[in-house]
């Protein structure tokens, strides 16, 4: 029997629908007990009897959200919409700071099936279509939408195409109008076609409301400044400020006001002294790119102002051209330089540390590599993006050391998160072969041109033309061992 044989899972066709409640930690940070009494009300008396009554199966649930999986995509639907007009029926007699809403998203896909759990691409859309839904809106993806239009009376609202994180593919997203109770909010606008920033306002920390107005002064200043740069999409002011007093989620304003970025911050100010604080949040992942403070004296601030707007736009520049630099093209040295610089300004970055291993493995350094990746799941070890971004790099990086067991054991890793992920499945070809483990060197290789008919030598090299021509031909030697044709 054959290694891939021994390894089969159990996988399966099935509705995902993923929740979550908006605005969970303002919600717990204001009333604790209360929110979770109100939650347990909700679950024990509407999401698990509906869930029940539309063949349901609640996979697990977290603090704010739940996974369940339907047999049908029509019953996943319409318990979804039947959640959401009751919600809303629920929440009409409840001040809006104390509302619990919900937002849905619904995919159909093929899982993993595990004891406690369900894994796969199926279900990471299902979350990234969650994320997209608006308070108490669920969106659907198209295989959803065209398998129920036509059995349940529900209007459809086309959102296009949207770029979701670690999903490689644009989701075509379908946004259900629930009309009613429920208004249909406006359509999320599209990105620009450049780096997006919106800098919300920055909070009052002087003690004194009286200070509002310098503290605005401030942020308008940094607003105008970034705004120069040609290369950099800016909100204006008008816009960023309508949030000035909310609790607000990152990413939700990114959606609402179409941006990537996300600048906030905070003034401090004592007698002649102003302490400036600023933190840059890619909104698609959450990620935390830069973090600084700044202080000087009154007689500085124009300058502090001006530093600021600096640094936030070095640190777009953390990170995106170095990523950019590292993964699609062979300018290795200008990679290296550009993250050097991103990693000056943020150490902390564990998307830069990624970046500096990817160019030490294109530059055949794998020590160099596989130090400075370890580096970046150290400082962001349960990041969902952790199969692609840490461990398949990981995997090349002992592959171009020589180190064919460790380079396997890593490319598992990343292949537990996504089975079809193909670069871990090349490394495991190709290092099997170089085990002399022919069988599964060509039981793994089946599985790369079950997702890439066509791929050959030729083909593979110039997908590739970040790697050294030493550490490619490498490759390529072991791929062709496991019987990957030339041409």
């Amino acid at each position: 029997m054959s290694s891939r044989q021994q390894q089969r899972v159990e996988r399966r066709l099935v509705a995902i629908m993923a929740a979550d409640v908006v605005g969970y930690s303002r919600l717990m940070g204001e009333d604790e007990e209360g929110t979770l009494a109100a939650l347990k009300a909700i679950r024990r008396e509407l999401t698990e009897p509906k869930i029940a009554e539309n063949r349901g199966r609640i996979v697990k649930t977290t603090g704010d959200g739940l996974l369940v999986e339907f047999p049908s995509v029509v019953d996943a639907v319409r318990c979804a919409v039947e959640v959401q007009r009751e919600m809303a029926l629920r929440n009409a007699e409840v001040p809006e700071a104390r509302r619990i809403e919900f937002r849905i998203g619904i995919n159909l896909g093929d899982v993993i099936i595990d004891e406690h759990d369900i894994y796969g691409d199926g279900v990471n859309v299902a979350a990234r279509l969650e994320a997209l839904a608006d308070p108490g809106g669920i969106c659907v993806s198209r295989v959803v939408r065209d398998q129920v239009r036509d059995k349940l009376d529900f209007a459809f609202e086309d959102m296009g195409d949207q770029q979701v994180k670690n999903i490689a593919r644009p989701v075509h997203v379908w946004r259900i109008r629930l009309g009613g109770t429920t208004a249909v909010p406006s359509a999320l606008l599209p990105m620009p076609d450049k780096p997006s920033l919106a800098v919300l306002p920055f909070q009052n920390m002087t003690g004194d409301v009286e200070q509002d107005y310098f503290v605005d002064g401030i942020v308008e200043e940094i607003t105008t400044a970034i705004s120069r740069l040609p290369w950099l999409f800016v909100i204006a002011r008008n816009s960023s400020f309508t949030y000035k007093g909310r609790a607000v989620d990152v990413k939700q304003v990114a959606r609402e006001l179409g941006v990537r970025y996300v600048l906030e911050g905070s003034v401090r100010k004592g007698g002649d002294k102003v302490r400036i604080t600023g933190q840059l949040i890619d909104a698609v992942t959450g990620t935390h790119l830069w973090a600084d403070r700044f202080d000087g004296s009154l007689d500085d601030i124009f300058e502090l102002q001006d530093e600021v707007a600096s640094r936030v736009a070095c640190a777009i520049e953390l990170w995106m051209a170095g990523w950019t630099l590292s993964g699609f093209t062979s300018e290795r040295a200008t990679a290296k330089n550009v993250i050097d610089r991103a990693l000056t300004l943020n150490p902390s970055s564990a998307h830069a540390w990624v970046a500096r291993g990817l160019v030490s493995v294109f530059q055949d350094r794998p020590d160099q590599a596989i130090e400075a990746l370890e580096r970046a799941i150290r400082l962001n070890p349960l990041d969902p993006w952790g199969g692609r971004a840490f461990r398949s790099p990981l995997a090349m990086a002992h592959f171009a050391a020589g180190r064919y067991e460790d380079a396997i054991r890593w490319a598992d890793r990343a292949l537990a998160a996504q089975p079809d992920y193909r670069p871990a499945l090349r490394i495991k070809a190709a290092c099997s072969a170089y085990l002399d483990r022919m069988e599964e060197a060509r039981d793994w290789l089946g599985r790369v041109l079950e997702i890439e008919p066509g791929l050959t030598i030729t083909r593979l090299k110039a997908l590739m033309p970040q790697f050294s021509p030493q550490l490619m031909a490498r490759f390529a030697e072991g791929l062709r061992k496991a019987g990957l044709p030339e041409a």
